[in-house]
């Protein structure tokens, strides 16, 4: 075991790995000069990162490409741990489960090691689990890293309701885990780490609330590079908001919210509605905008949306918008007809600009930034946070 020290250095050793997260590779004059700190401040530090296998060194050909590496070399450029996996993450799906080992700096986000279908009980779920811990070639790690769907307790580890996988609710999840890997678990809020992996893959840019569409609809607030957190264990609930007109059941028990409207499956539902005689799939729906455009049906629901995200936004007093999921994949007049809306409903628009952008999800990334953040030098720790040397 390896004990990571917390107090007076914590704060430099999280602007160490903020600052390499944003430039990739670095020196240790470059990183000194970059935060203002002293080279033999940094050097100490740096030297203890690679000793722990938080950071490696490389030389010029490996960031050309080459995955050589060369340790304890005075000079050489520094990284994020690449060469090995550090976290396993984990991603609970409504249809599907994925797991993958994931190193300090992640490159891809696509590929999972290992999927299996989400069974509809915890019993099954627990099974599925450990038959697929039996494909992974590595069986230690820092920590297991969960993106999970619903309201989520983060700090107890548990997840305190579901809509769309209720039997999860109230049940001893982080301990199935447990039961087969001992490292520490970390259950994440899905949206929550699509923001903080969206922040990873592009740094520096303002405060944002980010807004994912798919088999439910959720946001999450990141300010001053940080998620918004507050003890009551609820925030971002988007898809609850209520749309004045809407008849339809939630998951919820209630009626009429945002996501019955504009999840993957109530799009789906909308769709064949309007044309009983078309394909119920994802790939007809998105055929039929390309060719009939933003249809009155799909206008309605992208303006619920619209009003939504701008109330969202005129509550928290931000002007920029991440939008990520299913509404990125259909054709373009989809999303600016969204932009639009919300534009309509934002107080801000009638002074200034609103930035509205579509990305791509970044959930390994984030899954990463959790577990630097709360695993390898948390805000807040005890006196010392131990760490496996693997």
């Amino acid at each position: 075991m390896v004990i990571i020290p917390s107090k007076m250095g914590r704060h430099n050793k999280r602007a160490l790995l903020d600052r390499l997260l944003r430039l990739g590779t670095a020196s240790r004059a470059g990183l000194a000069k970059s935060l203002g700190l002293s080279q033999p401040t940094v050097g100490k530090i740096t030297n203890e990162l690679i000793e722990l296998g938080v950071f490696e060194e490389v030389d010029e050909a490996a960031q050309n490409g080459s995955e050589h590496v060369r340790m304890g070399r005075p000079g050489r450029m520094l990284r994020l741990t690449q060469t090995k996996s550090r976290f396993l993450g984990m991603q609970l799906g409504l249809a599907e489960t994925y797991l993958t080992p994931l190193p300090l700096s992640v490159s891809g986000e696509n590929e999972w090691l290992v999927r299996f279908r989400t069974p509809e009980t915890p019993r099954e779920w627990s099974q599925a689990l450990r038959e697929a811990a039996a494909q992974m070639p590595q069986k230690s790690f820092w920590g297991i890293l969960v993106s999970v769907p619903g309201l989520v307790d983060e700090r107890k580890a548990k997840i305190l309701y579901s809509p769309n996988l209720r039997w999860t609710a109230g049940t001893a999840f982080s301990a199935a885990i447990r039961k087969v890997w001992s490292d520490p678990v970390i259950l994440i809020q899905e949206e929550r780490i699509l923001a903080l992996g969206h922040h990873s893959a592009h740094p520096g840019g303002e405060d944002f609330l980010l807004v994912d569409f798919g088999e439910g609809v959720g946001s999450a607030v990141l300010i001053s590079g940080k998620l918004y957190a507050h003890p009551l264990p609820i925030s971002g609930e988007l898809g609850h908001t209520p749309v004045m007109g809407n008849q339809r059941k939630c998951g919820c028990g209630s009626i009429g919210c945002l996501e019955t409207l504009a999840s993957i499956r109530a799009l789906l539902e909308s769709f064949a509605a309007a044309h009983p005689k078309s394909r119920k799939t994802w790939a007809a729906f998105s055929e039929s905008v390309a060719a009939r455009g933003v249809e009155p049906w799909l206008a309605k629901t992208l303006d619920a949306m619209g009003a939504g995200i701008a109330g969202a936004l005129n509550v928290l007093g931000l002007r920029r918008v991440v939008i990520t999921g299913t509404v990125t994949e259909l054709p373009s007049a989809v999303f600016s007809y969204l932009t639009e809306a919300i534009n309509k409903g934002t107080l801000w628009a009638r002074f200034g600009e609103l930035k509205i952008e579509k990305a791509p999800r970044h959930r390994k990334a984030g899954l990463v930034a959790a577990g630097i953040d709360r695993l390898i030098v948390p805000d807040e720790a005890p006196e010392t946070v131990v760490v496996s040397q693997i």
